[in-house]
């Protein structure tokens, strides 16, 4: 990974570690990054499985067990000087983590190490490779409707990597294929996998297996959604060509590159719309090797 991207990220990282006991914002993080809200959202995510509150709610949670295990502090002073409000919140987000309040984990005399911050500096690269060179296209898509079924999921702690693959499997086993109404693409099996209404805060999202639609008059089938996207211009990448077995880890190891290799030296941040898998007659089940193509909605990087 580019060097001077990795350390606006590690900067990032520093100073949440030196401001916990401070009211913090992905905004105000994101600025510190230099970045976008959105595209410091997916990267920060993507190298490091957790959304960048996450990260910060359990680094303060972290130097508050320490604090309660190796000093003699009331709990609400504790509590306050690593960023939570009040004495409730403090507990409920304390006993979530460790399965029991302070005031007991205190009691049964637990000495946690104490675990220092992220360094995604010492992340594996080779900085005289300059990246990885993927090869994409760059293309303008005019605004899609898609009918298709929804999935509320989180990429908190890779659960999106588990519960799409099973959606998948659950799309394909139920033939729900064969309910889609109004398809554009009348020939041929043409579907696509879309990541959409992102929470920021949380990680959830919302993952659409469907097809894109000419309209969405007469539908008649409560379980099917129906979502409208606008232009945007994106970039797209194509999988490798694998055995069937290896297809899942190869779309997520290429979601993977595309973050962590290709945007930091591409001179593109994400656009922060819906982002898709687009899967086609390369995909077909009966072909020894399948593979699909992956769309990114991309800006122009500010100077």
């Amino acid at each position: 990974m580019k060097a001077d991207y990795i350390e606006q990220i590690q900067t990032t990282i520093d100073y949440a570690e030196d401001h916990l006991a401070e009211e913090l914002s992905l905004s105000q993080l994101a600025r510190v990054a230099g970045f976008s809200d959105f595209h410091f959202h997916r990267v920060f995510l993507a190298l490091t499985g957790d959304t960048i509150m996450e990260y910060v709610r359990k680094r303060r949670l972290a130097r508050s067990a320490y604090e309660v295990a190796y000093s003699d502090a009331r709990v609400l002073d504790i509590a306050l000087n690593t960023g939570f409000n009040n004495h409730e919140t403090f507990t409920r987000a304390f006993k979530r983590m460790f399965e029991m309040a302070p005031a007991e984990y205190r009691k049964q005399g637990i000495k946690p190490p104490a675990y220092g911050k992220l360094n995604i500096l010492q992340l594996k690269y080779n900085p005289y490779l300059g990246g990885i060179r993927m090869e994409y296209q760059i293309i303008t898509k005019p605004a899609f409707k898609v009918i298709g079924f929804d999935l509320r999921t989180t990429a908190q702690e890779g659960k999106n990597h588990q519960e799409i693959p099973a959606f998948w499997q659950e799309y394909i086993r139920n033939e729900w294929s064969s309910q889609i109404q109004n398809r554009l693409h009348k020939e041929g099996n043409v579907e696509l996998g879309i990541c959409h209404g992102f929470d920021m805060a949380t990680g959830t999202f919302i993952y659409t297996i469907g097809a894109e639609a000419e309209h969405f008059d007469g539908i008649d089938n409560p379980n099917l959604a129906c979502h409208e996207f606008g232009a945007a211009e994106y970039a797209v990448f194509t999988t490798p060509k694998v055995p069937h077995d290896q297809f899942s880890h190869s779309i997520q190891s290429t979601w993977g590159t595309i973050f962590s290799e290709w945007f930091p030296h591409s001179g593109y941040e994400h656009a922060g719309l819906a982002e898709f898998e687009l899967y086609d007659e390369r995909s077909n089940p009966e072909l020894e090797e399948i593979q699909m193509d992956i769309y990114i909605p991309v800006k122009r990087k500010e100077a």
